[in-house]
């Protein structure tokens, strides 16, 4: 053998070796080996939400909410479990809860019922679940993960999704297990704005119907991240109408390249902007941080449109920013072993 083949030859064997030593990784995933900042963010809906609106009373519920909600997911998280199941976990105690506009909470639509929506999507595969129009699961996001990790789909609706439910042995209640009195009154008085019910297509509500969604976003201690959201949709909505909610890229998207977003408000502006995802792309495709992305989509294009509304985000490193362009959006969020911040207004 000549000198220059056993030199080809011993670079072959190095290029091998260096090969095996470093694995490769699909679009989207990170090294799980990596030691990372984790941090988890969740939001409870964003509005016309001041202090005027609220007494000191509702302020210390809607607080001591987010934060069992928030130790939910944190507590999975420090203990090493994923950012899947700790975006879950916080996002099922603000369903439990009448005082946000999802599962218990939910609004009504104008015929007197609910239907309710959700999404999830992991950041490490890019895989996503969704659910669209359900009047009978008592966990919406607990059935979004089902539609990602058991079935070929990515979004199911109505009773196509129900009956799937059934099938994965979730929970099922009936419809009336989600009212709640003070989201009846909305819905009467929404009906005298609307006046006749053929006309709900053409009038355009008020801002307080339009709002109210809960959702998640969270990186674990592998660097994976994870967003999810849920949501009773519009008060008085018709025809079956969807937000952005379990629309991935408008109101949820995650993706350990860049970040984990999940949107509260006026879905319509959301799924014409693709708000979550235009934020992740940014960061991927533009090097900007989270803050600069985040505020540069709610603030610099959402709202010239004419859509308002907030996003919680989450990147990789552990980073979080949750702007919005409204009066105030219920948050909170808890970066490693860092203090707990939750906040309602703008100020």
């Amino acid at each position: 053998m000549t000198k220059l083949s056993v030199f080809a030859a011993a670079l072959v064997a190095v290029s091998a070796t260096l090969s095996a030593a470093q694995p490769v990784y699909a679009a989207g995933s990170t090294d799980t080996d990596h030691d990372n900042q984790f941090a988890i963010a969740i939001h409870g809906g964003a509005g016309t939400i001041t202090r005027a609106n609220l007494s000191d009373e509702q302020e210390a519920a809607y607080k001591a909410k987010l934060t069992e909600a928030l130790n939910a997911g944190h507590t999975i998280l420090a203990e090493g479990g994923t950012s899947m199941d700790a975006v879950i976990a916080a996002v099922q105690i603000m369903e439990d809860s009448p005082l946000f506009n999802s599962g218990r909470g939910a609004v009504y639509t104008f015929d007197g019922e609910h239907e309710l929506d959700a999404s999830i999507m992991d950041g490490k595969t890019l895989e996503a679940g969704a659910v669209a129009g359900v009047k009978t699961i008592k966990s919406p996001i607990a059935l979004a993960r089902k539609v990602m990790e058991n079935s070929v789909h990515v979004m199911l609706s109505g009773e196509g999704a129900e009956q799937f439910a059934s099938e994965q042995g979730l929970e099922r209640v009936s419809n009336d297990y989600f009212d709640t009195e003070h989201r009846y009154q909305q819905l009467q008085q929404a009906r005298e704005r609307l006046g006749v019910a053929d006309k709900q297509a053409y009038l355009d509500l008020d801002d307080k119907y339009k709002y109210g969604t809960v959702g998640a976003v969270a990186v674990d201690k592998h660097g994976n991240l994870s967003a999810a959201t849920s949501t009773g949709g519009m008060t008085a909505k018709r025809y079956g109408r969807i937000g952005d909610s379990p629309i991935i890229g408008a109101g949820t998207w995650a993706d350990n390249a860049s970040c984990a977003v999940s949107a509260t408000g006026h879905g319509e502006y959301f799924i014409r902007y693709h708000v979550a995802a235009d934020i992740c792309s940014r960061v991927k495709y533009l090097g900007d941080s989270v803050e600069e992305a985040g505020d540069t989509v709610i603030h610099d294009v959402l709202l010239p449109a004419g859509g308002t509304g907030g996003v919680i985000i989450v990147d990789a490193k552990g980073n979080v920013h949750m702007p919005f362009n409204t009066e105030g959006m219920y948050r909170a969020s808890r970066v490693g072993d860092g203090e707990t911040e939750v906040a309602i207004y703008k100020d």
